[in-house]
């Protein structure tokens, strides 16, 4: 597939724009859209606004955590291919055109889309990396997390408004080539599954057996233990470290994050397995009025809520720093019990957390404080625990070295693909006969999973679920 530009351009007038095709047409996107503010609807499904995606059911996703509102008849009304934008996050890219009716939050902006206009083009367009890039120069804030934008200065976006056929033509050619670029990703992954699923046998059976084949082993009267080394000792997390979880403090006291200072930390961190460093930051007044505790290095940091793949997840902590809610944090306190060789079992037991937390009896899956503490760890000599924990590391350095190479290889299909739709809607290239060339060979579901980031679906939306609801 050869991707060539059109015959003739204009300048369109707009640096960030650049040339576009002679023949197409710019118009402000006030001319397109028209504000809505219908409510009282609070039978509709919640929907969520994301930047990987535009605009979804709340519930396609389990790693969203943001409850409906208490007066959700003040929530505004959303038809299948109305426009909405969280003007909080437009900069990131949260903004859609929508496939279903439900309700957002009252904070959003619901524009209806006027005729003229194919949904799925507009919809591509104004989440392409040009316009984004564009919503950043338009919208301000002291703190970077909470920037505005105004309505006022988003509806004199210019908008690329090619002939209705046209748009149409684009929108058949990202979707043929969606397909294939979800297809790649999700060959991509089930390889990083099947890679983890060996690292985590290989793990699994070196902490609960030792790297001895030979050792005389003794029944640890655990059911999901079994056997385990004669000279191994059993202890519950409680009685040797100490544990807490943490909060978020209000995102709409400035006092809290302006000039912030002391790192804080949200569930994404743990997809690390040693977290080095903080993006957040929060002030001494958060610390005192939110009761937030004072995690040190060297604590290991549980993700305890969330139905994706971070609840049960451990990480190391590096330096001094302070969580959320979604997080618990435990920290040894005896010199028996090397942090590493704790990360490592916990890890080994990932299936046996997410046993415990789906056994509580609540209808949201979670761990418990008390959970972890009444956990039960295998505890060698400290030395024997050395020799675990680089055993593991030689054994698996390779499995690491594949999923590695596989991730980049996602990464890099992800800019590609960034850059075809910006290519193709900003008309940098002519996809008008390609467009009836693709082949038909994709359904409803290659456009519409929004799980094709199931291996690494939590770190990518945390920033947004930690916020309060709305």
């Amino acid at each position: 597939m050869t991707l060539t530009p059109y015959p003739e351009y204009k300048d369109s007038g707009v640096d960030w724009l650049g040339a576009i095709p002679s023949h197409w047409d710019m118009i402000p996107l006030r001319a397109l859209t028209k504000v809505k503010n219908e409510r009282n609807r609070p039978d509709l499904s919640l929907l969520s606004v994301y930047r990987e995606y535009g605009v979804i059911l709340r519930d396609s996703r389990d790693d969203n955590h943001n409850p409906k509102g208490s007066n959700p008849e003040t929530y505004k009304v959303v038809h299948p291919g109305d426009l909405v934008l969280n003007k909080m996050k437009t900069w990131q890219g949260s903004l859609g055109v929508s496939q279903y009716e439900g309700i957002v939050s009252p904070a959003y902006i619901v524009c209806e889309l006027r005729g003229g206009v194919h949904g799925r083009y507009i919809h591509s367009l104004l989440r392409s990396k040009t316009y984004v890039g564009h919503y950043n120069r338009i919208s301000f804030g002291v703190r970077v997390n909470q920037w505005d934008m105004r309505y006022e200065d988003f509806k004199q976006t210019p908008v690329l408004f090619p002939p209705p056929d046209e748009q149409a033509a684009i929108v058949r050619f990202l979707d043929a080539a969606e397909a294939r670029i979800r297809r790649y990703i999700r060959a991509k992954q089930k390889l990083i599954r099947l890679l983890n699923e060996q690292k985590q046998a290989i793990i699994q059976q070196a902490v609960t057996h030792g790297l001895d084949p030979d050792a005389p082993m003794k029944d640890s009267g655990v059911e999901w233990l079994g056997e385990i080394p004669a000279h191994w000792e059993l202890w519950k997390i409680g009685h040797f470290a100490h544990l807490g979880n943490g909060s978020t403090p209000s995102r709409s006291k400035e006092a809290y994050w302006v000039n912030g200072t002391y790192p804080w930390l949200n569930s994404s961190s743990v997809n690390q397995e040693y977290i080095e460093s903080a993006n957040q930051f929060v002030t001494a007044m958060a610390l005192k009025e939110c009761h937030l505790p004072i995690v040190p290095s060297g604590s290991l940091l549980v993700a305890i809520t969330g139905q994706g793949k971070t609840r049960g997840t451990v990480a190391l902590l590096l330096f001094e720093a302070t969580i959320n809610q979604h997080m618990a944090y435990i920290t040894p306190n005896s010199k028996h019990v090397s942090g590493d060789f704790l990360q490592l079992f916990l890890k080994g037991m990932y299936s046996v957390l997410r046993f415990i937390s789906e056994s509580s009896g609540s209808t949201r899956a979670a761990l418990t404080v008390q959970d972890l503490k009444d956990f039960k760890v295998l505890v060698p000599p400290l030395d024997e625990q050395e020799d675990v924990v680089q055993g593991v590391k030689q054994r698996t350095s390779s499995i690491d070295e594949a999923a590695k190479h596989a991730q980049q290889e996602i990464e890099i299909i992800r800019e590609y693909r960034m850059c075809l739709i910006a290519d193709v809607v900003t008309g940098k290239v002519d996809v008008r006969g390609l467009a009836f060339e693709m082949p038909e060979d994709f359904d409803d579901s290659d456009l519409l999973d929004v799980d094709e980031d199931e291996a690494f679906q939590d770190d990518e939306f945390e920033e947004l679920t930690d916020e309060q609801p709305d």
